[in-house]
């Protein structure tokens, strides 16, 4: 299966970072604009709209229409895991509804002095990829969704790193 890794290290204590990327207004601060993001609901794992912090259990629903082009895409995603240890954390969400036949993005984070080293790691797998025939083509196309990844997430962690620094 298909992967895609980006790491960086932010000049703030892995507490700060943790809390930022724990909530939802760290995913919509961190989106580029022409994503087209827009946050549809939330519901916590006790039934909770809106909870402040995303726990194991919450699930989220978004759109995007990525440079206003089409319509939109809609996407539900639920937080499947969630762990804080001393000097490390993490959380993974997985998609439940949307636009690829799989994805499951971990985001990590290690403590490295006063600063945190941030990781995040998408498995996925384009929509089609089981159909045969067509199954090539996607295949083919997966050097092309990187391309779509880095640019998201070189701007995720270029904008986690203005944040704090």
């Amino acid at each position: 299966m298909p992967t895609y890794d980006r790491q960086s290290t932010i000049d703030a204590p892995l507490e700060d970072v943790w809390q930022f990327h724990s909530r939802i207004e760290g995913l919509e601060a961190l989106t580029p604009d022409w994503m087209g993001l827009r946050v549809e609901s939330m519901i916590g794992p006790d039934g909770e709209r809106a909870p402040e912090v995303l726990e194991a259990g919450t699930e989220i629903s978004l759109s995007m229409r990525p440079f206003g082009v089409g319509p939109r895409q809609y996407w539900t995603s639920l937080i499947t895991e969630r762990e804080r240890g001393d000097s490390v954390a993490y959380f993974r969400d997985e998609m439940v509804r949307g636009p690829f036949d799989h994805w499951v993005h971990t985001h990590t984070f290690f403590a490295d002095g006063e600063e945190t080293v941030l990781r995040d790691r998408v498995e996925y797998e384009l929509p089609g990829g089981d159909i045969p025939g067509i199954g090539r083509l996607v295949g083919a196309a997966t050097p092309f969704s990187k391309i779509g990844f880095e640019g998201m997430f070189r701007t995720r962690h270029r904008l986690t790193r203005a944040h704090f620094e």
